[in-house]
């Protein structure tokens, strides 16, 4: 049986990693593992070791408290569509906002604020 806390940075492994477009094989290769035992980590079925979080976090470029970040808040209930992490359309709509030139990612920001104080 999963150990919640693994599913959770499993979980988060695999949010970081679809966020910058890696695919799980570009990871292994990354930390010197199979893409496999990559799986494993993002479905909690395997726990990831500190060393291997700590490849996994150089990989992905955030810090080891990213894994763990949210944690806390895992046992206590959640609103309907609370957990936006979830959502692969929340997920690819983050993904595309941060692809925009800073610039127009400011306007748009502006705009979706705009938008949503009308609603």
């Amino acid at each position: 049986m999963k150990h919640p806390v693994d599913a959770h940075v499993g979980k988060r492994i695999r949010h970081r990693r679809w966020m910058i477009g890696m695919t799980q094989q570009q990871l292994a290769d990354k930390v010197g593992i199979k893409f496999q035992q990559i799986q494993k980590y993002e479905t909690g079925m395997n726990r990831v070791s500190a060393s291997r979080l700590w490849d996994i976090a150089d990989a992905l470029g955030v810090t080891i408290a990213f894994f763990f970040e949210g944690l806390a808040d895992t046992d206590m209930p959640k609103p309907a569509g609370a957990d936006l992490m979830a959502d692969k359309e929340a997920l690819e709509l983050v993904r595309s906002y941060y692809a925009i030139p800073e610039a127009q990612r400011r306007r748009l920001f502006d705009l979706a604020r705009v938008l949503s104080d009308a609603a």
